[in-house]
Parts: C-alpha cells; sequence; structure tokens
C-alpha cells in the first residue's frame, strides 16, 4: 500500500481533533442519554449485572467481579469510574430511586468512602429489573458493538420510567456541565401520562402534576415562585435550606434540631457547616449556642444545637442560614444527550422524548410479539387441520421411506413414491398445501396430541391466539390503544415503587438578619513570640501591665471595630478584624494567628502589626534586606480583601520592617558587616504600594540590612551593636544612598 501524505493547516487540523474529542467525552462518558436518563458507564454496569444473572432475588455478587467483566467487555475506562458509579447507583441518600442494591458498606451521607471493590457486593434492585431491563429480551432496542467488537451492548435500555428526572445527573464534560436535580417518582409518573393524554400541555400545567425537585435528603426549595421559569428554559438557580425545628428542654431551655439538610450539604459539607457554627459562637456572632452535636444515625439526620435560656430562635435560625451552607444554591442546568447531540431541555421537551421512546420500545415490542403471535396461529392452524385428516397423515407416514417425502407431500402434494391404501387416498394426499413450518410441526408433533382432550386444549390456544393477535394489532394501529398500555404499566411502577415527597416547596423571603450592633470599646491587643493573639479589656490590662509587656511581641491599643494591619517579610499585608480574635482574660493562650487570617507561619513571618487606624493618616515606610526604601500613604493599606501585596520586592529580597514614621527625624540602616548609615527620613520619596522603592544605602557584595533603627529629634539615643551600646552622636548625618560608615570598637 503506497504511503498517503495529508496536507492541511495545523489549526484546522488541532480544531477538529479537538472538536473529536471533546464530542468523545460528551456523547461517550460525560452527560446522560435523554431516553434513559443513564451515562454509558451507568448503563454498561447495569447491563452487565443483567447479563451475569445477578437480579435482585437472587444472591449478591462482589462488586470486584462486576466492575472487572464491566471493564474487560463494556467500559475500557478505569475501574475506579465504574466502581464510583456503581456506588452511586446504590446510595439512597444520592438517587431519587437506588438501582443497585448494595450489601456492604457503601459510604455514608457524612462523606464516608465505600469499602474497597473486594469487600462490597451488589445486585440489581427490583425496580431497575422490572422498570429498566424488563423488555431488553423483546429486541426493542438496537445493539451495538462494544469497543474491541468482540460483544454487543445495547445503546440504549428500555427504561419505561423518566429515569433522567427521577434521579437527577451530574456531569462535567469538555465546555459543558449538566446538574439536573431529583424528582419524585409518582409525581413524574404523573406528569407522563397527563402529557400523553394531552400533548400541547404547558409547562405550568405540568407542574400541578411535578411540583417541582424533591431530594432524597429532604430539606426545603425556598424559591417556589422560581421553578416555572427554570422548567421553561432548563436552567437558573434553586434555593435550599435545612429543615431545623425548635424542642423544649428541661428549665426553660430549647435546641434547634436539624432534621434534614440542603441536598449540597451532603458529604464533607456536613463538617464544615458544623465548623462553621463553632466559628459563629467563637468569633462572637452569636452568643446563645452552648453545645453542639452531630447525633446523626442511619435513621437520619439530627443535629442538635444547645441554646442558652431566652435564646431568640428564630434571630438564630436566620443566622444559620445566612452564615452557614444551612441555605445553599442547587444549580440547574438540564443538559443532556438528545438526538445524538447535547442539548438544554426544558421540562416539556424532556418528556416529550422520553414518551416519544415509550411510544418506540412499545411498538417494537408488540411488533414482535404479534410477529410471535402469528407464528403461533399459522402452526395451530396447521395442528387442527391436520387433526381432521390425521389418518391420510398416518398413511402418508407409514407409506413414505424419508421425513422429506413426507414433508414435500404435506406441502406441495408430491405423493410420487409413497405408497397408499388407495387411489382415494393418493389424490387426497396431492391436493394437501400445508406451510413449512406446519409441516414441521406435524412431523415433531407427538401422538398423546391426537387424544381428545388434547385436541380441545389445542383449540383453546387457538382462540387465545387469534385474541391476541387481535388486540396486539389493535394497540399497534390506534394511538390510544397504545397510551392505554403505556399508563397502566406506569400506574404499575406508580403503585410499586413511588414513596411520599420530601422535598418542602416554600416561597420564603431573602433571609433579613438583624445583626446586633457592636458597642465600640477600646480593646488592647495581645500577640506572642508564637504568634497567638488575643484581646482583653484595657482595665485587665492596666491590672497585668507588667507580665503583658514582658510576654507579648506586640502590644497595640485600639477598638475593637479596628482592623489590624500584619505585614509580612514576602511583601504582603493581611487583615485581621480585631472582633475576629477571641477577646477573654488575660492568663487565656489565644488563638494561632493562621486560624484568623491567610497568615502562613510556615512560609512567612511577621515583621510589623499595626492598627489600621493608627496609619490611614500618615505614611509608612518600607525597608528591605537589600537596602531598598520607600514610603506610602497609609490609606492605600485599607482593602476590602483578606490578603493583599503590601510592597514589590527585586528577586531575593525580603520585607524587613515596616514603620508609621512621620514623625521621625532621621533613621539609621545597620547591616551584617557592621555598616550604619544615618539619612533623614524625609529624603525617603513616596510611592505607590505596588513600586519597589529607592535604594536607601549602597551595599558591599554579600552584605544585608538588619535592623532599622528611629531616631526623634535631638534626643540623646543609643543603638545596639554587637552587645555593647553606642551613642548615635557618633554617627553623622549624611544622605540617602552613601555606603555609610563602619564603626571600630
Amino acid at each position: 500500500m503506497e504511503e498517503q501524505i495529508i496536507r492541511g493547516e495545523y489549526a484546522d487540523i488541532m480544531q477538529q481533533s479537538y472538536i473529536d474529542y471533546a464530542m468523545s467525552v460528551i456523547i461517550a462518558r460525560a452527560l446522560p442519554d435523554v431516553r434513559d436518563g443513564l451515562k454509558p458507564v451507568q448503563r454498561r454496569t447495569l447491563y452487565d449485572m443483567y447479563e451475569l444473572g445477578i437480579r435482585y432475588d437472587r444472591p449478591y455478587r462482589k462488586c470486584a467481579r462486576i466492575v472487572g467483566d464491566t471493564m474487560g467487555k463494556y467500559h475500557p475506562h478505569g475501574d475506579s469510574s465504574i466502581y464510583d458509579a456503581l456506588v452511586v447507583m446504590a446510595q439512597d441518600f444520592k438517587k431519587g430511586i437506588t438501582m443497585v442494591d448494595g450489601h456492604g458498606n457503601f459510604g455514608s451521607i457524612e462523606g464516608d468512602g465505600a469499602a474497597a471493590m473486594r469487600y462490597t457486593e451488589a445486585r440489581l434492585s427490583r425496580v431497575s429489573q422490572e422498570a429498566f431491563l424488563g423488555d431488553l429480551d423483546k429486541d426493542v432496542v438496537s445493539f451495538v458493538p462494544n469497543f474491541d467488537e468482540t460483544e454487543r451492548e445495547p445503546e440504549v435500555l428500555p427504561v419505561r420510567i423518566p429515569n433522567l428526572l427521577v434521579n437527577g445527573a451530574e456531569g462535567i464534560a469538555v465546555g459543558m456541565v449538566t446538574s439536573i436535580p431529583t424528582h419524585n417518582l409518582g409525581e413524574v409518573i404523573d406528569g407522563v401520562k397527563a402529557m400523553i393524554r394531552k400533548s400541547d400541555i404547558t409547562t405550568e400545567g405540568l407542574m400541578k402534576y411535578i411540583k417541582g425537585p424533591d431530594f432524597p435528603t429532604g430539606g426545603i426549595v425556598a424559591n417556589e415562585k422560581d421553578l416555572c421559569g427554570i422548567y421553561e428554559t432548563g436552567q437558573g438557580k434553586i434555593r435550599l435550606r435545612g429543615k431545623v425545628e425548635i424542642e423544649s428542654v428541661k428549665g426553660g431551655r430549647e435546641r434547634l434540631v436539624i432534621t434534614e439538610i440542603p441536598y449540597t450539604m451532603l458529604g464533607a459539607n456536613i463538617g464544615k457547616f458544623l465548623n462553621d457554627v463553632a466559628s459563629l459562637v467563637e468569633s462572637r456572632k452569636t452568643t446563645d449556642i452552648t453545645d453542639i452535636s452531630n447525633q446523626s444515625s442511619k435513621d437520619g439526620i439530627r443535629i442538635v444545637l444547645e441554646l442558652r435560656r431566652g435564646a431568640d430562635t428564630e434571630q438564630l435560625k436566620n443566622l444559620l442560614y445566612k452564615k452557614t451552607r444551612l441555605e445553599d444554591t442547587f444549580g440547574v442546568n438540564m443538559l443532556a444527550v438528545a438526538g445524538g447531540r447535547p442539548e438544554t431541555l426544558g421540562l416539556r421537551q424532556i418528556l416529550e422524548y422520553h414518551i416519544d421512546f415509550l411510544f418506540e420500545v412499545t411498538t417494537k415490542k408488540y411488533q414482535n410479539l404479534l410477529e410471535k403471535e402469528e407464528k403461533k396461529k399459522e402452526i395451530q392452524e396447521g395442528l387442527i387441520r391436520a387433526c381432521d385428516v390425521i389418518d391420510l397423515i398416518i398413511e402418508i407416514l407409514r407409506g413414505s421411506k424419508s421425513r422429506e417425502q413426507v414433508k414435500a407431500c404435506l406441502v406441495e402434494g408430491v405423493t410420487q413414491g409413497i405408497r397408499f391404501k388407495s387411489e382415494k387416498s393418493r389424490k387426497a394426499a396431492a391436493k394437501l398445501n400445508f406451510t413449512e413450518p406446519q409441516a414441521n410441526a406435524i412431523l415433531d408433533m407427538r401422538l398423546y396430541r391426537l387424544i381428545g382432550l388434547e385436541i380441545q386444549v389445542l383449540m383453546k390456544e387457538h382462540e387465545a391466539t387469534l385474541e391476541n393477535i387481535a388486540r396486539y394489532t389493535d394497540i399497534l394501529n390506534n394511538y390510544a390503544s397504545m397510551a392505554e398500555v403505556i399508563i397502566k404499566e406506569l400506574d404499575y411502577y406508580k403503585k410499586t415503587f413511588a414513596r411520599p415527597r420530601r422535598t418542602a416547596l416554600q416561597n420564603a423571603g431573602e433571609i433579613v438578619l438583624e445583626e446586633p450592633k457592636l458597642e465600640v470599646m477600646p480593646v488592647v491587643f495581645l500577640m506572642d513570640r508564637f504568634g497567638y493573639v488575643r484581646t482583653v479589656d484595657e482595665s485587665v490590662y492596666e491590672r497585668n501591665r507588667e507580665a503583658a509587656d514582658g510576654e507579648s511581641r506586640y502590644v497595640l491599643h485600639c477598638l475593637n471595630t479596628d482592623r489590624i494591619c500584619i505585614f509580612t517579610d514576602n511583601g504582603k499585608e493581611h487583615l485581621l478584624k480585631v472582633q475576629d480574635v477571641p477577646h477573654g482574660k488575660f492568663r487565656d493562650k489565644g488563638t494561632p494567628l493562621d486560624n484568623l487570617c491567610n497568615y502562613d507561619s510556615g512560609t512567612e513571618n511577621f515583621v510589623a502589626v499595626i492598627p489600621l487606624n493608627d496609619i490611614t493618616d500618615t505614611r509608612v515606610t518600607f525597608v528591605t534586606a537589600q537596602g531598598m526604601v520607600k514610603q506610602v500613604q497609609g490609606k492605600e493599606f485599607d482593602a476590602a480583601k483578606r490578603t493583599v501585596a503590601a510592597t514589590k520586592l527585586q528577586e531575593g529580597d525580603v520585607l524587613l520592617t515596616v514603620h508609621a514614621a512621620s514623625e521621625q527625624a532621621h533613621l539609621v540602616l545597620a547591616t551584617e558587616k557592621g555598616y550604619f548609615l544615618r539619612f533623614p527620613a524625609a529624603e525617603i520619596p513616596e510611592k505607590k504600594k505596588a513600586a519597589v522603592g529607592v535604594r536607601g544605602m549602597k551595599l558591599s557584595q554579600d552584605d544585608k540590612v538588619t535592623a532599622v533603627y528611629w531616631l526623634s529629634g535631638d534626643k540623646q539615643q543609643e543603638i545596639t551593636y554587637k552587645e555593647k551600646n553606642i551613642p548615635v552622636s557618633r554617627l553623622k548625618t549624611a544622605a540617602r544612598d552613601g555606603k555609610g560608615t563602619k564603626l571600630k570598637l
């Protein structure tokens, strides 16, 4: 075969390759099919279990066997994706109806993972076997080759219920995402029936039956009024709330009990919710909660908040909805594969596609049943007719030499080579015209079928066959008859598998949280050398001044409404609200700074801690180890973000100190090699915080600034160098950007 070189634009080839890849991910992995509501991995897993005979009324089988078989035959994308899909199909807190009956540890609502596949077992659930796979043996769906063309798999399962709505879907594809909430099986079936009876029903009309999403975790949909618009377009946001009950306890106190959670709180978010509540208490957003306990079990969610006597429970509920994930948003994007391509669908469109699929599957089913009944009718008519001429047939059998000779006589009336008792029998045999299937049935007929009672049974079977043919023909030729059959099946599934609604629907307004006004009061901010911080009342500080000053690295007088600027050696500024700092007794240990802001003690060190109010109306001086200096207007550090860049640093440089020095006359830079430079602070230019600054001191190679001293007026001051006090008067005032003087001791 000759080599062919295909020439083309690189950009065009890359574009087409990426489109092919994207469509493969979209169609073959990430998005569900609108007809059966299943992703390929789910469909293949269920079909493999069906093939292996792991039915709901048979023993469980190891999940490792199911996963391995599915991966080897149908889904060559790794065992973890298959097992994850299998686990989710077995979790009743994630699906509206579970498609797999799991045995063993399949995870918990609090985010615990399932056990390894070698430990867990599974089998099909009854609803999967009956409503998803029940008609698979009736040749109602197309089968396609698997990935290596050694097996065949169904293109889609003949699902009889609108699974896309009942179980919902979540998936991320290339450039698109699907997020479909779960719904109540009984309500959705009622909606399907209503649309079958009235095809032009509106979305609003459908919502008389399908009230809204029904999540397995219960909870409350707080914006019922928005659901019609969401179902019309297939996109929108649903506000979910947990269900909170108030219980009375001894001593006249009350407790809040959370019995249902938003669907979005599943898993690790339950633990995050508990931490958020604890943070509200620690930051004094509320003082009404005295204890938090998670008493959830296999019987359901139960998170208990113990309250103080006289607590405002309504205000506290609003606080939880506003400040934690007890109220959350579920983004709806009803994207599914329809007609071989991804499409965002509204409620009516989803039901239209499903109803069309139901009629298509039902048509194929009854066409196949009709074909079987007609074949049965043909054979039954042949046997009945054979009973009327049984003596002639016996004579033909006795006079023939082979089965083919008898068959030729029965079908075509060929009598050559057959011995007859009389010419009359030969003439009668020549008139026989059975069909080939009838002839085979006659030849295979056993003698006991000639008993009178057996002939009567055959006549009754023939009558039943004729009735079936008439019924099947009527179903196939009349829309109303087929619709009646489909509705009857749907009624059975509703009666057998439906459950009461769990999620309540309300039109609740936005939470209005009346936060108590913080009483402004002076406090003292204390930080020790380990980075633990706390605030105490001024009176407490005054009583323990000596101990506080001796034990603390920073002692700042501020208001409880202030913010603290924490400057670090990597040039960042972390803003910390004073009200977020624990306030208590002097001997309290305090809280690590890492827990209150974005400061990371493992990667950065604080070089200055200054109240924001102290620098807002002045200028702030920056000095780095490479001798770079600048002044910045303090108001630039009043930022909305919790962490911002305070200055720009050169490669290898670190911030040495930050100082509010508007009143200082001079500063002294001291280097590691013993050079000192004294110059007026007025020579430091004002820059923006994003600037590097200017050189404050010329440094020799491998030297760096290690200390900065601030001098005020003509006061007699001393600096410490090599554990000796040196009068400042020994240092002559020079200009900025000098080399400085090396002191000789």
